[in-house]
């Protein structure tokens, strides 16, 4: 297959759609956009499909493989001979680019490009701030490859896939990296470490490891370092747990309590791992430096704002969040909201300063648009620094994309979807604060704290860890100006035996469980306004 390479107008019809990333939701938007007659041209910059999701193929998802395949891409596979995993079962991160992604990308052949790292996106001859004719210029997309070679590729339309995986947030708590955090980077690790690699191992069995974070990925270190510190060969492994704020009901999620059993019992896993005395917790600790210790063993000192000092550990996970990379876009007219890098029209939708309960509605093409005809941002990316995203939504962003660029409007404002719910609540401005033990007034989550003699209370979910925050299964349809409810709260699922994670990996974050029978109808068209009630 070969694509224009010059900056000659060419008309734009018979241009590709270049689709940034091959992880879930830039694969399903190929599919849904070869749907549509409308030729995608994948660039990925890894080796193969879901590069960033077989970074953290040891970590289990808490999504059922019901929840994290799009239909469009199961009718693709399925002249293939592929046969979709037992829909009840929980993959890894490693299972699902085996058995879905990789066969996904195969069978669409030559439209995925690998070794392909985009560095850059305007319009053919056209800087960001020329007027003239812009709209009507192809877009002109630089590519590196892997081999060296450098290609400018025209295209029709853009739709930026590349999730967020690649730029982690660091330790310091404004947002920066702690003074000293770049210089002690050989001891600082920003994912969850796969115990399971006999060289990962060795790093952190019989040592002191600080653990900075509050959400899923930080109960999937605590647990599997608590585990280790069982282990034969893990013997006076201990873990230092600092949050930013401080020790509440909510703190280890919902327990028995939560839909989503798999979470619910990570977070009994990471309180377990406290309770039995294999993690140390320190509350209201706002990163600022980190320095390494005197003794010249090259350990290392976190500092706090405060001016608090830790003892020394010897290696420290940092587990904060991600963010999206911006930096190729620079010369595109994007409208992104100041706090959250989402989308202007997305972001009252998804912002968890705004937000005190999950709901995060079905959105498409209209909430995706920028100032820049053409240019989407669609999966983990289109959330910017929001800790709600799900694969089912990013499925649905990318199904109204391709009708909006087909010029299928009607199909594009439709939304083809169901959300599940769940009791992660939270804003950012409520959990900021070291002592919130209570959740802001008028939020309330889809339950209620169960009995104390349980002590796993509902859920809540720190922004600016990932993670996310799911909705009671909402079946969406076109109707009239009215929202129904039938149900009351959430219905949880019991607790599994065995934890697993959520991951947000590049642009595939999914934490959906099975859909319930309690249906919720909303009028398209804007953003429906949640029921007058403690549940979500």
């Amino acid at each position: 297959m070969t694509h224009p390479t010059t900056t000659a107008t060419t008309s734009a019809e018979h241009l590709p759609v270049v689709v940034v990333g091959a992880g879930p939701v830039g694969l399903a938007a190929a599919v849904r956009l070869a749907e549509r007659d409308l030729e995608p041209l994948v660039l990925e910059a890894g080796e193969r499909a879901g590069t960033a999701v077989r970074e953290w193929a040891h970590v289990r998802l808490f999504s059922t493989w019901n929840e994290i395949t799009d239909p469009a891409a199961e009718k693709l596979l399925a002249p293939t001979g592929w046969v979709k995993p037992d829909v009840t079962t929980y993959p890894t991160g490693g299972e699902w680019a085996q058995r879905y992604l990789q066969p996904l990308a195969d069978a669409l052949g030559d439209r995925v490009r690998y070794g392909a790292t985009v560095t850059g996106i305007s319009r053919a001859g056209r800087d960001r701030v020329v007027d003239a004719d812009r709209a009507e210029q192809p877009f002109t997309v630089h590519v590196a490859y892997a081999d060296g070679r450098e290609e400018r590729i025209l295209a029709r339309a853009v739709v930026d896939a590349s999730g967020t995986w690649t730029l982690p947030s660091p330790a310091g708590a404004d947002g920066l990296p702690a003074l000293g955090e770049r210089g002690a980077a050989d001891r600082i690790t920003y994912r969850v470490p796969d115990l399971a690699d006999p060289a990962v191992r060795a790093r952190y069995a019989g040592r002191r490891t600080a653990v900075i974070g509050s959400g899923a990925s930080a109960f999937t270190a605590l647990a599997a370092l608590a585990s280790l510190a069982k282990a034969p060969d893990g013997a006076d492994t201990h873990a230092t747990w600092i949050l930013r704020r401080g020790l509440s009901g909510s703190t280890f999620g919902g327990g028995s309590a939560d839909q989503l059993p798999a979470r619910g019992a990570l977070g009994l896993a990471a309180k377990a791992a406290v309770d039995e005395g294999h993690a140390d917790a320190v509350t209201g600790f706002r990163t600022q430096a980190i320095e390494r210790d005197g003794d010249g063993d090259g350990r290392l000192i976190l500092v706090a704002e405060d001016g608090r000092r830790l003892d020394p550990v010897d290696e420290v996970v940092v587990l904060t969040g991600l963010r999206p990379d911006l930096s190729f876009l620079g010369e595109l007219r994007l409208g992104l909201d100041e706090r959250l890098q989402a989308p202007t029209g997305l972001a009252p939708l998804i912002d968890p300063n705004q937000h005190s309960c999950g709901t995060v509605y079905p959105h498409g093409a209209q909430e995706l648009a920028h100032p820049e005809p053409g240019v989407y941002l669609v999966g983990m990316k289109s959330y910017g620094r929001a800790p709600t995203f799900l694969a089912l939504t990013g499925y649905e962003q990318v199904r109204s994309v391709a009708a909006a660029l087909a010029g299928d409007h009607e199909a594009a404002a439709r939304v083809e979807l169901t959300l599940p719910e769940t009791g992660v609540c939270g804003g950012a401005g409520l959990f900021d604060q070291p002592n919130a033990d209570q959740q802001a007034e008028g939020g309330g989550c889809c339950a209620t704290a169960p009995a104390e003699a349980e002590a796993e209370p509902a859920a809540e979910q720190e922004p600016e860890e990932g993670g996310c925050c799911a909705p009671t299964p909402v079946t969406i349809e076109p109707v009239a100006d009215t929202v129904t409810t039938e149900g009351g709260c959430c219905t949880r699922a019991p607790a599994v035996a065995e934890p697993t994670v959520d991951q947000e990996a590049g642009d595939g974050g999914c934490c959906t469980p099975a859909p319930s029978s309690a249906p919720r109808t909303i009028q398209l068209g804007a953003a429906p306004t949640p029921p007058a009630s403690s549940c979500c």
